[in-house]
């Protein structure tokens, strides 16, 4: 019985294409609560270097920017300091994705007394925190620059 086992994962393995290990996906979830620029530019620059590192690899990653609090204004069109560059790495980068916390964004609409506008590349998600622990529970890697 042992060596029919034995034969059958021979046969699977050989069976499998080498290249279906090589593939490994992996998936980053970085988050941002922060207003200062050179906090946001840190958590760009880490999704360009982990990228950059896996695609050298020839292996996919999938990154997705969460922000909350103060860091939502770095989805804010009116007051990004790095929306320009949003843009030039969303359209190099296409598994890149920008959550922006409607929590926040109510708050910070209902204080303004009109809806704030944000950039084209964030997508709005009900909790940034929560969005946070979906991610991992999907097995996201947790980043906070």
């Amino acid at each position: 019985f042992l060596t029919y086992i034995l034969a059958f994962a021979a046969v699977l393995a050989l069976s499998t294409p080498i290249d279906a290990f090589a593939h490994k996906i992996h998936r980053v979830a970085i988050h941002v609560d922060d207003s200062d620029p050179k906090r946001q530019n840190m958590a760009l620059n880490n999704a360009l270097n982990v990228n950059k590192y896996y695609e050298s690899k020839g292996e996919k990653v999938i990154i997705e920017v969460v922000t909350y609090g103060p860091g939502l204004t770095m989805l804010i069109k009116n007051k990004s300091k790095v929306k320009d560059r949003i843009a030039k790495m969303s359209m190099e980068m296409p598994d890149l994705s920008f959550a922006a916390c409607g929590n926040t964004h109510r708050k910070m609409s209902e204080k303004a007394g009109k809806e704030i506008p944000l950039i084209d590349e964030a997508n709005m998600v009900p909790s940034g925190v929560v969005r946070l622990i979906q991610l991992q529970e999907e097995g996201f890697a947790y980043v906070r620059p």
